[in-house]
Parts: structure tokens; sequence; C-alpha cells
């Protein structure tokens, strides 16, 4: 049976750091997080997702949604007599604010090799970011 233990305050932060830094740990009633890794390349916003041993046209699902790229899925167990296994089966999604602007209508996904990648092609800028105004007397 396992006991509670009090957590000095110069001990919590790092404990809660942990937690957060493991995304495939188990938590109740939470779904599996995806790593990925995003940047932006050629004019686009790129999201690359590892989502190994999935079936992209079964089991995933990228819906765009206020501005919100969602990427959700399951990872389905395959049922075999006299095994172990260590890995993870269920539900898991990812959730990644868009940059402003965008076009939802030319986003597109591939797969390869167990990597999702999601392209979001960024809104042409002439403009300048900054604006100086002149103040008049």
């Amino acid at each position: 049976m396992s006991t509670l233990e009090r957590l000095e305050p110069e001990r919590l932060f790092p404990a809660l750091l942990d937690w957060l830094e493991a995304p495939f740990a188990p938590r109740p009633g939470l779904t599996q997080s995806i790593r990925v890794e995003d940047y932006t390349e050629d004019g686009a916003y790129v999201v690359r997702a590892e989502l190994p041993g999935v079936d992209p046209d079964k089991d995933v699902e990228i819906t765009v949604s206020g501005g919100v790229l969602t990427i959700r899925g399951e990872r389905r167990e395959e049922k075999k007599e006299a095994r172990r296994s260590e890995f993870r089966y269920g539900s898991f999604s990812r959730s990644l604010v868009l940059p402003a602007d965008v076009d939802v209508d030319d986003i597109t996904a591939s797969y390869d090799k167990g990597v999702l990648t999601v392209k979001v092609p960024l809104p042409a800028t002439d403009k300048p970011k900054t604006k100086r105004i002149a103040v008049k007397k």
C-alpha cells in the first residue's frame, strides 16, 4: 500500500515540471498527448506529429475550428495470446493555435513512416508589421 507524501515547496515545482514533461504518462481522465514539432518553412507553418503504428485514413482526424488545429486519433490493440506489451493504446489528441489570417481551405496533410505532416500556407504579407505614427503639433 502506498502512502501519501507531502512535498515541500522547494520540491513541488520540479515535481510539477516532471509531470508536464511526460506526455505519455497515464493520467486518469485525460487522453494521451502527441509529440509534435512546429516551424515555418517556405511560406508555410508546418506541424509534424509522431504517430507510428496508425492508419491515417481510419485512425486520424484533423480539424480546424476557431483558429485551432486539432489532431485526434486512436491506436488500436491487436489481440494476441501469451504476450507482454508495453505499447500504449487508446485515444490521443493535440491542439495547436494557428497563425492569424490563414486560409483553412489550403491546409494539407501527409503521412510517411509514422510521421504526420500538416502544412498551413501563411498569408502573403506585403504590409509592414510595424508602422510609425507621427504626432502632430
